[in-house]
C-alpha cells in the first residue's frame, strides 16, 4: 500500500455523519428490497427487460400520471413494437399516437434516437449508462433508469419521487434543486443502488436483479406512500430510519421553492368548415408549444377584459368576411407550464366564395402550411392536445 505522508496525516477516521449515511443506505436497501417484493404495482412496463419497452415508458411518465400513461403505452407497443418499426414509421403516425399526452419534443426525441440506435449501434439497443446518455432527449435520470432496471447496472436515479424519498429520510432543509443538494442526492442514490448490488439477490423473477428492483422501489414508495401531502408512514418500510418522520416534520420537506404566480390565458378558437372540411394548419418545428401539429386558427383575448369580446365581432375583424353566423361548441381548460389557458370554441360555416379570403390569414397565424381538411385526414394527423378535444366535439355534434 502507498505510504502516507507525515504532512498529509494518517487518514481521518469516518464522521459519524458519514457512517449514519453509509448505514442508512445499506439498512434502506435492505428495507426497500424486501418491501417492493410484496407491494410492487402489476404495470405493463414491468413485465418486461426489453430496453426498448423500458425506454418508452421512462419517456412517457415524465411528467405525466402512471394512469393516464398505461393506455398510451399499451397502444403504442401494439403499434410500434420495436426500434426499426418506430424509425420506419411517418413521424406525424407516432405524434398521432401521443396525442394527448402532452410535452410533444418527447415524442420527436424517441423518433430521432431511434434512428440514431440504427445507425450508429447496428439497431441494438445500448447496454451501459454512458451510451444511453447520447442519445437525443435522454438525461441522466433515464440513463440510468433504462440502464438499472434492463440490465442490472448499479446506476442512481433521481425523479420527483425519489427526492421526496431521499430529502424525508435525510431531513435535507434546502431546495433539493440547488447545486449542492442535487450533489448529495446523487451521492446518496449512488450510495443506495450500490449497497443493494452488494446484497444477495431475492428478487422476484422478471427483475434484471437487485439494482432494478431498488431503483424502482424508491420510485414506486415516493408514488404510492411517500405522497407529497398524505405520506402514510405507518406503512413505510423507511420509516424507522426517516428523519423527517422521526421530528413528525414529514410534510416540510421537501422544501420547495414557491411557484411561479400561474397567467391565466383566454382564447378564441374558430371551427371552421366548408363543405364539410376543417381549415386548420401547423406550424413550424421549434416555432412554439403546438409547432409541428395541427391547429385551429386561434385570437387571444384580453387579458382582464371584462365583459369578453363578441365572438362575431372578434371574428369579423380578424377575417375580414362579413354577415357569419358564430356559434358556440364547446370551453376547454389547459395548462402549459405556468400558463392556464381557457380556449372557448365556435363554429363558423364558411361560404365557398369566402374560402380564398380565409386562406389568406395563414401567414398571420405563423402557419408555415396549411389546408381544408376532410374527416379522413382528420382521423390519422396529430393535433395539439385541446385542439383535437374541440375538433371530437364538433364531430360529435355533427353526426348527433
Amino acid at each position: 500500500m502507498p505510504q502516507v505522508s507525515k504532512a498529509m496525516g494518517a487518514p481521518k477516521k469516518p464522521t459519524s455523519s458519514r457512517r449514519r449515511a453509509h448505514s442508512v443506505a445499506s439498512d434502506g436497501a435492505r428495507a426497500l428490497l424486501r418491501w417492493f417484493r410484496r407491494a410492487a404495482r402489476d404495470l405493463p412496463w414491468r413485465r418486461t427487460l426489453d430496453p426498448y419497452a423500458i425506454w418508452v415508458s421512462e419517456i412517457m411518465l415524465q411528467q405525466t400520471q402512471v394512469k393516464t400513461v398505461i393506455p398510451y403505452y399499451e397502444r403504442w407497443m401494439s403499434q410500434l413494437p420495436d426500434l426499426e418499426v418506430l424509425a420506419r414509421t411517418p413521424i406525424d403516425e407516432v405524434l398521432k399516437l401521443w396525442q394527448g399526452l402532452g410535452y410533444y419534443s418527447r415524442a420527436r426525441n424517441l423518433h430521432l434516437a431511434a434512428h440514431a440506435i440504427l445507425a450508429n449501434h447496428e439497431g441494438q439497443f445500448p447496454t451501459n449508462a454512458e451510451q444511453i446518455l447520447s442519445l437525443p432527449g435522454i438525461g441522466r435520470y433515464t440513463a440510468g433508469a433504462i440502464s438499472s432496471i434492463s440490465f442490472n447496472e448499479p446506476q442512481p436515479i433521481l425523479d420527483g419521487n425519489v427526492i421526496r424519498v431521499m430529502t424525508r429520510v435525510h431531513a435535507i432543509a434546502t431546495d433539493p434543486k440547488s447545486r449542492t443538494a442535487q450533489a448529495f442526492l446523487w451521492k446518496e442514490a449512488e450510495a443506495w443502488v450500490s449497497a443493494a448490488s452488494r446484497i444477495t439477490p431475492q428478487h422476484q423473477a422478471g427483475l434484471s436483479g437487485n439494482c432494478s428492483a431498488l431503483n424502482q422501489a424508491l420510485m414506486e414508495l415516493g408514488a404510492t406512500i411517500c405522497s407529497p401531502k398524505a405520506p402514510q408512514c405507518h406503512q413505510c418500510p423507511l420509516s424507522s430510519l426517516c428523519r423527517a418522520h422521526q421530528k413528525g416534520h414529514e410534510l416540510r420537506y421537501p422544501k420547495l421553492p414557491k411557484r411561479a404566480a400561474s397567467i391565466a390565458r383566454s382564447v378564441y378558437a374558430f371551427v371552421l368548415q366548408s363543405v364539410p372540411r376543417l381549415w386548420v394548419g401547423r406550424r413550424v418545428v421549434g416555432g412554439g408549444a403546438n409547432s409541428g401539429l395541427w391547429e385551429l386558427p386561434t385570437i387571444e383575448t384580453p387579458s382582464g377584459s371584462q365583459p369578453q369580446p363578441i365572438p362575431e365581432e372578434m371574428f369579423r375583424l380578424w377575417s375580414g368576411v362579413e354577415r357569419t353566423k358564430v356559434c358556440p361548441l364547446i370551453r376547454v381548460k389547459h395548462s402549459i407550464t405556468k400558463h392556464r389557458f381557457e380556449t372557448s370554441a365556435f363554429v363558423v360555416k364558411i361560404p365557398t366564395r369566402s374560402r380564398r379570403q380565409i386562406e389568406m390569414l395563414a401567414t398571420r397565424l405563423g402557419w408555415k402550411e396549411a389546408r381544408w381538411m376532410d374527416a379522413s385526414d382528420r382521423s390519422r394527423s396529430p393535433f395539439a392536445g385541446a385542439h383535437a378535444k374541440i375538433v371530437l366535439a364538433w364531430e360529435s355534434r355533427a353526426h348527433a
